[in-house]
Order: structure tokens, then sequence, then C-alpha cells
């Protein structure tokens, strides 16, 4: 004979009660917002981008900024390998010792990341890229813009050097006359290897531009092809360029 005594049946249903209560309880917490919650919304994708989540906008910005796609330099087509497309802003900043191209803060009041793969000119379309030019475009409210370049001034001169990919990687800097209402040239250098990973005994490099356009700062990070150097003059085109180009944007 079974041991198990049945409850009787008032506190049967008394407890069936008491469950379900509990149920309705948590199904409610689980679905509903808090009181004064903004509803989770999904962002749609575009060809522009507003301000990074770390990075919102700023509170005295009286008006959403747009950067559409033709504030973006595009290659004419004898260095085009491919159309420019659109690259999210944290894949696109360069990195060095750190963070230093991330450091838009609250005066942000938009970004987004464009990248166009280049080829020398006069090539056959069947040879491999020659490299990839990644710009980001920052928008800014007050004087943002001029803070940005102060704090990666700053930033730049605290990392004369770092470890990628068990290379030592040297950073120098200057200023880039004539490009905006100023401009930042680095120089990345590192001990150049083969494709199969051995040192060849020489050394490969490229660079990063940064020019600040009123209150507006873009960054070109130029990056060889499968490690390999940049192209110092093909950045220095497609610098002025863009610089223009965000220029007439502007106006």
């Amino acid at each position: 004979m079974s041991r198990y005594t049945p409850l009787p049946m008032a506190r049967t249903r008394r407890a069936l009660a008491l469950l379900g209560t509990v149920a309705l309880a948590a199904a409610c917490t689980a679905t509903e917002d808090p009181p004064g919650s903004a509803p989770a919304t999904t962002a749609p994708a575009t060809a522009s981008a507003s301000a990074p989540a770390t990075d919102p906008p700023s509170p005295s910005a009286s008006t959403q900024v747009t950067i559409p796609t033709s504030a973006f330099v595009e290659l004419p087509a004898e260095l085009r390998k491919s159309p420019r497309r659109t690259t999210p802003v944290e894949e696109a900043l360069p990195k060095l010792c750190g963070n230093e191209f991330g450091t838009g803060g609250r005066q942000v009041t938009a970004s987004a990341a464009m990248t166009v793969t280049y080829q020398k000119a006069g090539e056959p379309s069947s040879n491999v890229p020659q490299g990839m030019i990644h710009q980001t475009i920052f928008t800014f409210d007050g004087d943002g813009a001029s803070g940005y370049l102060g704090r990666l001034r700053t930033a730049v001169q605290a990392c004369p050097s770092y470890d990628q990919s068990g290379n030592r990687v040297t950073v120098k800097s200057k200023a880039l006359p004539g490009v905006g209402d100023e401009a930042l040239l680095l120089t990345r250098t590192w001990p150049e290897t083969s494709l199969n990973g051995e040192r060849t005994g020489g050394t490969a490099s490229s660079q990063i531009a940064v020019a600040r356009v009123d209150s507006t700062v873009t960054v070109f990070d130029d990056e060889g092809w499968e490690g390999t150097s940049g192209n110092p003059a093909i950045l220095d085109r497609v610098v002025r360029d863009g610089v223009r180009t965000i220029d007439a944007w502007q106006r």
C-alpha cells in the first residue's frame, strides 16, 4: 500500500490558487517596463550613423545630426579596387596603446565610418589590393572637435611604441599643414614579415591622418594589404580630398 496521504480538497484548492497568483506576478515582472522607462527599440541600418552608445549626444545639441554617405571621400576610378562600404565605427578606428581615437566624449553628436579598398593606378584587376583606408567622421557640439584633437595629441605623445602580434610598433607624429583647420599625421613602423610570418630584415609602415574641419573631425587609417606597408601618396590624396568633401557637405 502507498504511504502517500492526499491533501484535503480545500487545502489543494488553496495551494493551486496561490501558485496561480505567484506565476501571474512573475509573468508581469518579466515583461512589463518599469514606470517612466522608454521602450526598447532597434535602430535601423542606414548609410549614416549617430553617436555610439558610449558617447551619447550632448544634452545641449539642439538638432539631430546625420552624416550622409556623400560626406565621405570616394576614390577615383583608377585607384578604386572596390566601392566604399559602411563599417562599424569601433572597427574603423585605429588603436595604438589603447583607445586613443575613441575619446570623443559627450560632445559627440554623431559618428559614422566607411572603408575604401585601393590599388595602384594601372594595375590589372586580377591583382590583390594594395590596402584599405578606414574613414571615420565625428561631429561635435561646442568646442568638442578641438578638444578631441588636444586629447589625441596628448595620448599619442604618451605612446611612442606598442606591441602588436609579437612585433614592436613605433609611432611618430607631426602636424599636417594645409589640411582643414588643423591636422595630425601619425606614422607607424614595424619589422617587415613575409606571408609565412618570417622577418625579412626590412621595415613596414602605415599612416593615420586626423583632420578637423570646423566642428567635425575625420580620421583616416591606412592599412596595407595583409600587414604590408600602406601607400603614403594615396593616403595624402585621400585626406585632402576627404577634407574638401566634408567642407562641401557643411556648406
